[in-house]
């Protein structure tokens, strides 16, 4: 998601911040068919007016003071050849840096990335510590006019997920969540019934970090204290060459949180809560 959500429909809104959208108000967790991947029935949410794909933004506020922290971890179909230059997409620093500190995490990881730094994928997947979601293959935009990402057509969005899903699978990572964040944030009421037969809940935020190619940690971190709640998810990024400052926004935004007595937990524990 290194760029930030849009306005796609009357249930998006887009503030001085860009927060997340959700196609629907929050519902009661469902026991989940599957994902492609997923071997176990972690919750998710009933399909949304029509039976489309539900879009899940923040969890409780009022039951515990629960937060979860996810990072995107972006890389296009196209990119190899920078990552073969020497770009780096990966972050192993923020990762030492989540398991130093014992902050459990959601990564949402395009199929493309997977492939691009295996050995890292398997190691997020088999972390008990961390979960990992899907982001898409492509990392292609859903919609169009999404902050000039390439845009994957409509024939093709489920099998772009379900991509990413079998790269998962490659790679080694045992058990992706049945969860996906559009890249960019950008959805439709189309898209959402394109990913209806995958089974998935879709992923949105409502604490933008600004860390997408930001240089102040003081000030991301700033951004984030300031805006999270009892049951906020946080959107960041693990991609050190679009967001350098994220391993250290880590560091000082997690200790702060513990010590307003929030409790780090993964995507899954706010939608089964």
């Amino acid at each position: 998601m290194i760029t930030l959500v849009r306005r796609v429909t009357a249930a998006c809104v887009l503030g001085a911040a860009l927060t997340g959208c959700a196609a629907a108000p929050h519902q009661a967790p469902r026991p989940a068919r599957p994902a492609p991947s997923a071997t176990s029935a972690p919750p998710t949410l009933a399909p949304g007016p029509g039976g489309l794909t539900p879009v899940f933004k923040n969890g409780s506020r009022t039951h515990g003071r629960s937060v979860a922290l996810t990072f995107d971890a972006d890389m296009t179909a196209d990119q190899g050849a920078r990552a073969a230059a020497g770009e780096h997409f990966d972050n192993p620093g923020l990762i030492a840096a989540l398991r130093e500190l014992k902050v459990p995490a959601t990564v949402f990881m395009t199929g493309r990335w997977a492939e691009e730094y295996p050995d890292q994928a398997r190691s997020l997947g088999r972390d008990p510590l961390f979960e990992v979601a899907n982001h898409s293959y492509s990392h292609y935009a859903f919609t169009d006019d999404c902050y000039g990402l390439p845009t994957v057509s409509g024939d093709r969005m489920r099998a772009d997920v379900e991509r990413a899903y079998a790269a998962f699978r490659r790679v080694g990572v045992p058990d992706a969540r049945p969860y996906f964040r559009f890249p960019g944030g950008c959805y439709d009421r189309g898209a959402l019934k394109a990913l209806t037969p995958v089974g998935v809940t879709a992923v949105q935020w409502d604490v933008v970090s600004g860390d997408a190619f930001a240089t102040d940690a003081e000030a991301v971190s700033r951004q984030v204290l300031e805006g999270v709640r009892p049951g906020s998810v946080v959107v960041m990024h693990c991609t050190r060459s679009a967001a350098p400052t994220t391993e250290r926004v880590v560091r000082t935004v997690v200790p702060a949180l513990r010590a307003r007595g929030f409790r780090l937990v993964r995507v899954s524990e706010l939608i089964g809560s």
